[in-house]
């Protein structure tokens, strides 16, 4: 079935050229243009998915930080919704933030368009999501997709109907039956599943005929219209006619919507083979996104590729394309007809403890090469995460502590790079439900410890840290206790006990110097180099940090020669040798960009904007200052104690030589790069934008919304009016106003109107 691919973030390609819901689209329009908050709302397979998504691409041009697309239909815990929002806005849960409160400071003054697809079954969570949104950032408007409201303050639902049925006798011109929307989408699916149908005088009787049958539910119209590869239009009306006869009775009274639409995938699905039907009602059990890999482990006693390409084939399960790795998803409606099979077969249990197996198994063979391949790694993670969150939900619901505890410590490096405060949750859940394995317990607590430390929560750290050690020590387990005690000595830097960070330290090494161990090693060499830089024993730092680089890049850990990198570029700027410091600082930003390590990045941006300041690049210095702060405030971090200094001295160098207004225009300007801009920007490989004309003429100095505003100023138009053609509040076209006459040095909407003729001539 062709349908857009949904996965989060910027709106996706609409996959048809169905050009229907006119009627909805402006009540969608209208609703957006006097409220914040508009719910689509109906039964499963009425296309409200599709709806949103055209609604959205027609009205993305009036933001001015876009449309975004936010699919929750994978998500299952209520809590994980704003973490779901995070990953379609492309911010980091990579510091102490909580999700909520890094996106409210993020969406607080940005002017976009969101749209949460799927809301059903996390109504409670969405609504308060929708809520927080509403109070806390008013230049966002949201479309739900959802089967019933959010029942939220201000909400505007539209009802979303079945497309408009077809005269029952097909009357009049073949063009105008060309243009009723049930029919015209059953043609264009039809024409794309055969290659060759065509609606004709001869059909146009049966198309209309099955159109009102299937009550113009566009999933039930898509299913029928991939049999016309095989059945003629005559033919599909006739069998549906017979399901349906049995149905009622022999009656013409209709059906229930729900119940045609069912018939019609029950129709498909008793067309498949026994082999197919087993597998179709087993995909089930995968929440998210999967592999045929998955599907052979899983749900197939062997080769599963002949069926599945059946069951894509007829549009019962959708193929996608991640990172050029092939995979699967089935349509929400597909998934429960599904699990109701699934039930009815008696195979809900084995089926549901193979899969946890699987990916219990599967997670832990890699955990500890994954640090070794965090390129290849980390996208199959990215892929496989909603699947593997249900284990983690289920095993939590189930109190089975073990299996969870187990999985959620072999994910280590997905956490320590992706999500920091959610792995902090589940390692919480989870080793609070109950006991774990021994081995596995000495690990959990030291990541635990891991994830404090990179939160910069020493107080967290502290006990979790002991709690590892001593495990450690009770399972004799030196490897677990060296890393323990690397980890709570840096905990003790960071909380300012150097004495007891340096007592740690010694019995680190001393528990390493038993056993042969790269993890054990570069954990101490990483303590040494932070309890070095706090005495500022710089030559220490630089000894410390040299080993590591060296260890690292032999093992191929990029994370840790990362971190070795940024020790040494920290220790040669501290001694003033910048030319070193910037190559070693821009190494260590190729690989953060990598592994797409934002915290990282924020760092590197910013000491490679010092740098470029103190050599006199002070335009760069400051979009390179404005990129940073970007992704600092993207990944919920705070500024580094050790780099405020440094971002302060390079935004007074900047300023004194851009003076305070063209600095903030070029920091600005970094702020609204994109990621690979910036990185490109700081390695050398563009260059700054060159401005264009100067003084107030300037018009690059406005940024997209304000330019928007100006020109509507021109038009003559007011506040009022230019908030409801934008979608603003009138508060935020008055704010937009006076930040344009600040920024042209005017003092009224005429001397705006005139500058704005001029620069659309010049």
């Amino acid at each position: 079935m062709a349908r857009p691919s949904r996965r989060p973030g910027r709106l996706p390609a609409e996959a048809t050229s169905f050009v229907g819901r006119r009627r909805e689209l402006v009540e969608v329009r209208n609703k957006l243009a006097g409220g914040r908050v508009v719910s689509l709302v109906g039964p499963g397979g009425v296309g409200k998915t599709r709806l949103a998504l055209r609604a959205a691409t027609n009205l993305a041009r009036g933001f001015s930080d876009g449309a975004w697309w936010v699919e929750l239909g994978e998500v299952r815990e209520p809590a994980l919704v704003c973490n779901a929002v995070m990953s379609a806005l492309d911010l980091r849960d990579q510091a102490a933030t909580e999700p909520l409160a890094l996106l409210l400071a993020y969406l607080r003054d940005k002017e976009l368009l969101l749209v949460l697809d799927n809301c059903e079954h996390l109504l409670g969570a969405a609504a308060a999501f929708a809520n927080e949104v509403v109070a806390a950032a008013p230049g966002v408007r949201l479309i739900v997709t959802s089967r019933e409201p959010l029942s939220i303050p201000g909400e505007h639902v539209v009802p979303v109907p079945p497309l408009d049925l077809p005269p029952a006798n097909a009357a009049g011109p073949l063009n105008q039956l060309r243009q009723n929307e049930a029919v015209m989408l059953f043609v264009e699916r039809a024409e794309a599943a055969s290659g060759s149908f065509v609606l004709t005088a001869a059909n146009r009787g049966a198309v209309a005929d099955l159109c009102r049958r299937l009550d113009g539910l566009p999933l039930a119209l898509e299913l029928a219209a991939v049999r016309t590869r095989v059945l003629s239009v005559e033919q599909i009306v006739e069998r549906l006619a017979d399901r349906f006869g049995l149905l009622t009775g022999g009656g013409r009274a209709a059906l229930p919507r729900h119940q045609t639409l069912e018939t019609a995938i029950d129709w498909s699905h008793d067309l498949l083979a026994d082999a197919e039907r087993a597998l179709f009602r087993r995909l089930c059990v995968f929440a998210g996104r999967f592999t045929l890999e998955d599907v052979e482990a899983v749900c197939a006693a062997g080769q599963a590729l002949e069926p599945m390409s059946s069951l894509v084939d007829k549009s019962l399960v959708i193929k996608e394309d991640a990172r050029g790795v092939a995979c699967y998803r089935l349509h929400e409606t597909m998934r429960e007809y599904a699990r109701a099979k699934l039930v009815d077969a008696g195979e809900t249990e084995m089926i549901g403890e193979r899969c946890t197996d699987y990916y219990v198994t599967r997670c832990q063979s890699t955990a500890l090469e994954a640090r070794f391949r965090l390129l290849d790694w980390l996208p199959w993670m990215d892929l496989e995460i909603d699947n593997i969150r249900a284990i983690l939900g289920h095993c939590l619901a189930r109190g089975d502590s073990v299996r969870g505890i187990d999985l959620v410590t072999a994910l280590s490096w997905f956490w320590i790079t992706r999500a920091t405060t959610e792995g902090v949750r589940w390692l919480d859940e989870l080793l609070a439900s109950g006991p774990g394995n021994p081995e596995t317990l000495a690990w959990s607590y030291f990541l635990r410890g891991f994830l404090a430390v990179l939160q910069g929560d020493s107080a967290a750290a502290q006990p979790v840290l002991e709690r590892a050690m001593a495990v450690s020590r009770e399972q004799r387990l030196p490897i677990q206790l060296a890393n323990a005690l690397s980890m709570a000595s840096i905990a003790q830097v960071l909380a300012g006990d150097l004495a007891s960070a340096r007592r740690l330290l010694d019995d680190a090494e001393t528990v390493a110097s038993q056993v042969d161990d790269y993890a054990a090693r570069i954990a101490i060499l990483q303590a040494q180099c932070l309890n070095a830089i706090f005495e500022a024993d710089i030559d220490a730092v630089r000894m410390a940090a040299t080993e590591g680089e060296r260890l690292s890049r032999d093992a191929g850990d990029l994370y840790g020669r990362h971190m070795m990198l940024l020790n040494l570029g920290g220790a040669a700027l501290f001694s003033g040798d910048l030319g070193r410091s910037k190559e070693l600082y821009e190494e260590a930003l190729r690989i953060a960009y990598q592994v797409d390590d934002r915290i990282g990045q924020f760092y590197l941006l910013a000491a490679l904007a010092y740098l470029a300041a103190t050599a006199g690049d002070t335009r760069i210095a400051a979009q390179l200052l404005g990129a940073s702060d970007t992704i600092r405030s993207g990944a919920g971090a705070t500024v580094m104690a050790v780099l405020a200094p440094y971002a302060e001295q390079a935004e007074d160098m900047a300023t004194r030589a851009l003076g305070p207004a063209k600095f903030r225009v070029e920091f600005e300007a970094g702020r609204a790069m994109t990621r690979d801009a910036a990185v490109r920007l700081a390695l050398g490989e563009s260059e700054a934008p060159a401005k264009k004309g100067s003084d107030h003429r300037d018009a690059e100095i406005l940024g997209k919304r304000e330019a928007d505003v100006a020109r509507l100023v021109a038009d003559g138009l007011s506040n009022k009016q230019i908030g409801a053609r934008l979608f603003l509040s009138e508060r935020t076209v008055d704010s937009h106003v006076r930040s344009i006459l600040n920024k042209l040095g005017f003092n009224s909407r005429a001397q705006i109107a005139g500058w704005f003729r001029v620069t659309e001539t010049a």
